[in-house]
């Protein structure tokens, strides 16, 4: 069957991110993937109605390793937001976690467990513990090397209409954390449009606002965040 079934771990993973405003869209993605498999006759539906202008491509040789090593990566970004999210979990309830015994617990046996742990548990147990997983030695230099891969999968891809969301949603999170400055000040801006929640400036401290309807001056301003 064309439809992926669910027991609610993967649910309620995200809905607890969302609470704690932890990303994890690779997760996310993998539930919203099998909740797309299941409306089965709107896409029966869809097949008959939606263009799909996909581009005729020529498939490298070793798209089979691509794709292998582009699902590597995207397993690590998982298993790095999963742990993102516990550290986030830990902040706001006062726990005290140790990601390197849970990864070892992980590996014990549970729905989760991989080889991959083993290198997991070394990353945590280190004197130096990364502020994320992708950023561990070992894994920043596992990542560098499949990233072209990754890259040529997730772009083939979308040239042929496959949908891919947990590769391509991995693939913009890790994008998304390399990034100093990402585009949210544009965001702020809507926001302080639609409903004068207020912004911050990079070149000023203080709270601001700008009269959209008037001369669109700007003004200090009580911050609505």
């Amino acid at each position: 069957m064309d439809a992926a079934g669910q027991k609610g771990t993967g649910r309620w993973t995200v809905i607890s991110a969302l609470e704690l405003g932890s990303p994890v869209s690779g997760i996310a993605e993998s539930v919203f993937a099998r909740a797309l498999s299941s409306q089965a006759e709107q896409r029966k539906l869809g097949q008959e109605l939606l263009a799909g202008e996909e581009i005729a491509v020529e498939v490298p040789e070793n798209f089979v390793e691509d794709v292998r090593q582009a699902l590597y990566a995207s397993k690590l970004v998982s298993y790095a937001q999963g742990l993102d999210m516990l550290t986030s979990a830990a902040k706001e309830y006062g726990w005290d976690l140790k990601l390197d015994e849970i990864a070892s617990l992980w590996r014990g046996g549970c729905i989760i467990r991989a080889e991959l742990l083993k290198e997991i548990t070394n990353a945590y147990a280190a004197v130096e513990k990364p502020a994320n997983l992708l950023f561990a030695p070992a894994f920043t230099k596992a990542i560098a090397g499949a990233l072209p891969a990754w890259r040529r999968v997730v772009a083939t891809a979308v040239q042929l209409g496959i949908p891919v969301p947990v590769f391509s949603s991995s693939l913009a999170y890790y994008d998304g954390l390399r990034r100093k400055r990402l585009a949210a000040a544009v965001i702020q801006g809507q926001r302080d449009l639609f409903g004068a929640h207020t912004y911050g400036r990079v070149d000023a401290e203080g709270t601001f606002h700008t009269l959209w309807g008037e001369d669109k001056s700007e003004i200090s301003a009580v911050d609505t965040h």
